[in-house]
């Protein structure tokens, strides 16, 4: 029988599940498994999900109804939420890492927040789920960027200075399909001031969700790598949060990172959310970024708990199936090695420390 790959994840939103869960106790559901989500523990150990990036965002004040039912039939342009105040913004980011932090404190060393490459590694060693802090659209953070330094106390270490809307450090590419990446203007003078603060804490800045023109920003600004944790190849579905030829080029010049997006809006050449999504399209997005990165620089960033999934994946305890796909493939162990966990490891031990 072949081993399991292990998976170090580059992106999911389970602390939104669980902020949003109805339960009254959505860390107990977390440890000790429940039918709803991508992700808790018990999923995580059967598919080998051995840790990730997980992502602290702010949903909108009032949900937008139907949000994912509206991106299908090949051409659409989704109304974006309207923009939060900083206030709201931070009650749900506050309240998301206070979930985490319970579930650190009560989880008798089963899921460990990790703030250095080692500490990762040493948590996989001992079998806990390595959790590394994101923060997926910086709207909780003041144009001063005290509260940064608050959260790289809790934890933070990744952060997305956008998610699609636009906030006062830049702006994001909305939900159109189909459409090139440059749709707006790039990173404020506040946005370039935060590039330079992540810089300087060894904070890692995603890429995923934000315009080309601010790409180029943080490629001409930052020191790091240049990092997508969850994004797919424009040439391969034409969404705007996909990266084109040239993006990929510069990611790769600069030693970063890609994780493959498991939502299938990034992956069908329809941009539609469907969960009768083959395989097969996730097979051909690492094809392709291997061939444009290569083998060093493609890892996986699911969008667990945010996304429409390929339904023969369905949760963490599904990961497997990708790799069995891969070996069919042709792929080697220890290519699937890197893919799984040992590039995202190697990147943040160059961007974190």
């Amino acid at each position: 029988m072949t081993a399991s790959v292990p998976v170090f994840d580059g992106h999911n939103d389970v602390l939104l599940r669980l902020y949003k869960s109805q339960s009254h106790d959505p860390v107990s559901d977390f440890l000790t498994g429940e039918a709803a989500g991508h992700i808790d523990l018990p999923k995580a150990k059967a598919g080998a999900f051995v840790g990730g990036l997980f992502a602290l965002y702010s949903p909108a004040a009032q949900a937008s109804s139907g949000f994912m039912a509206q991106m299908t039939g090949g051409r659409y342009a989704v109304p974006l939420p309207e923009p939060l105040t900083m206030d709201e913004a931070r009650n749900s980011v506050v309240a998301e890492l206070a979930i985490l932090l319970q579930l650190e404190r009560t989880s008798a060393g089963a899921v460990a927040i990790c703030t250095t490459t080692a500490e990762i590694r040493s948590a996989i060693e001992r079998k806990a789920l390595a959790v590394v802090v994101h923060l997926e659209g910086a709207e909780a953070i003041d144009a001063e960027l005290r509260f940064l330094d608050v959260l790289y106390a809790a934890g933070l270490r990744s952060i997305g200075p956008v998610w699609s809307r636009t906030n006062i450090f830049g702006h994001g590419v909305p939900f159109h399909f189909p459409s090139g990446p440059d749709l707006g203007d790039g990173l404020t003078a506040a946005g370039e001031r935060l590039i330079g603060a992540c810089n300087d804490l060894k904070i890692l800045v995603d890429l995923s969700h934000i315009t080309e023109k601010g790409f180029w920003d943080v490629a001409r600004l930052s020191k790091a790598p240049l990092v997508a944790t969850h994004s797919n190849a424009h040439a391969l579905c034409p969404s705007p949060r996909n990266l084109t030829d040239k993006q990929l080029a510069a990611i790769r010049d600069t030693g970063g990172m890609v994780g493959l997006n498991f939502a299938t809006c990034f992956l069908r050449p329809d941009g539609s959310m469907r969960p009768d999504t083959g395989i097969e399209l996730m097979v051909q997005q690492i094809d392709y970024l291997l061939e444009k990165l290569g083998e060093d620089h493609v890892g996986l960033g699911s969008d667990f708990d945010g996304a429409v999934v390929p339904e023969a994946i369905d949760s963490a305890a599904g990961l497997q199936v990708l790799f069995v796909a891969l070996r069919d493939k042709g792929y080697s162990e220890t290519l699937l090695g890197k893919l799984g966990a040992g590039n995202w490891l190697d990147l943040l031990q160059r961007t974190i420390g």
